[in-house]
């Protein structure tokens, strides 16, 4: 195990991903196939010693759900969200297919109004979501000091219900987020863990462009692949321990 920053835990660590493709790359990452071990939504099972994988559903609801119901039994420590992502436009271009990023900050980028001159955020209107009124969450700082090493990419990550099919979409999230990448989970991960007591922090991996649909570029299976080698790195990087010992 390389030298480093460590989280020291009583209990075990919880990957989450949103989707079965994701949960299968971060099973084959560990060794673990096989239809038998196959997760079902909002049920955690074992994926490493002190590590257990949650597989959500997509979206916000499923995954703030499936984590809060999960934390509720006490058993974890530390959440790490992670699966693919879309990478938004920056000043220098979409981060390539395959890209690890890091969220430094997890934001709830659509829930607000959108009115006729611009889009209003809750926070904007004294309603915002996380636990200090803003759209955002920050990573744990311990697990962010053991998990940004991972990434070549680090910045905020949105969390979004509409994902950006087109250009004019793609620009507005980056304009009032500074997002490098968008999925459907992060924040409401984080939030739900942030709730509970618990630190969190959210890892991506590139599979898409964003903007107009027809000219965006795919790799599924070059983001899985790299997800798949990701889960390891990630247990190496976050030592776990039985509850209790």
């Amino acid at each position: 195990m390389p030298d480093g920053p460590s989280i020291s835990r009583p209990t075990a660590l919880l990957i989450v991903v949103a989707a079965p493709s994701e949960a299968a790359a971060v099973r084959r990452g560990m060794g673990l196939e096989g239809p038998a071990r196959d997760p079902v939504p909002w049920q955690p099972v074992p994926l490493a010693l002190g590590a257990d994988l949650l597989l959500t559903g997509v979206g916000k609801a499923n995954a703030a759900g499936a984590v809060a119901a999960t934390l509720a039994a006490g058993r974890h420590g530390a959440v790490i969200d992670l699966g693919i992502a879309g990478a938004l436009p920056a000043g220098s271009g979409a981060a390539a297919i395959g890209t690890v990023i890091f969220a430094e900050s997890s934001v709830f980028a659509d829930e607000g109004v959108q009115a006729q001159d611009a889009f209003r955020s809750l926070s904007s209107m004294g309603w915002g979501v996380a636990p200090d009124a803003s759209d955002g969450l920050a990573p744990d700082q311990r697990l962010a000091a053991a998990l940004r090493p991972l990434a070549s990419v680090r910045g905020p990550v949105a969390t979004v219900s509409t994902c950006s099919g087109t250009d004019a979409l793609a620009v507005e999230i980056v304009r009032r987020t500074g997002a490098v990448a968008e999925a459907m989970e992060g924040a409401a991960v984080l939030l739900a863990a942030a709730r509970a007591g618990v630190p969190a922090a959210e890892l991506r991996v590139i599979s898409n462009t964003t903007g107009d649909r027809a000219r965006q570029q795919w790799d599924i299976a070059a983001a899985m692949t790299r997800l798949a080698a990701l889960a390891g790195e990630v247990l190496d990087a976050v030592p776990t321990r039985r509850p209790g010992a």
